[in-house]
C-alpha cells in the first residue's frame, strides 16, 4: 500500500513539473500560447484528479483496515 501512495505522489509531482515546463516554455504566437495553456491546464487537471483519487483511496484503505493510524496521541 505504501508503494502505491509513493507512486501516486511521484505522479503528482511529475504532473506539476510538466505544468511548470509548459508555463515556462517560450511561445512565438498566440496559437502557440493557447496550446501551451491547454497543455498546462491538462497537466494541472491531471494532478488534481490524481490527488482526489489518492485521497479517496487512503480513506477507503483506512476504513477497510489496510492502513492503521499511528503517531502522536493526546493522552501521551
Amino acid at each position: 500500500m505504501k508503494f502505491l501512495i509513493i507512486l501516486a505522489l511521484l505522479a503528482i509531482l511529475a504532473s506539476l513539473g510538466s505544468a511548470l515546463f509548459f508555463m515556462m516554455r517560450k511561445g512565438g504566437d498566440q496559437r502557440d500560447d493557447q496550446q501551451r495553456s491547454r497543455a498546462m491546464l491538462r497537466s494541472l487537471a491531471l494532478r488534481v484528479g490524481i490527488s482526489i483519487v489518492l485521497f479517496l483511496c487512503i480513506l477507503v484503505a483506512a476504513k477497510l483496515g489496510y492502513l492503521h493510524p499511528t503517531g502522536w496521541s493526546p493522552q501521551q
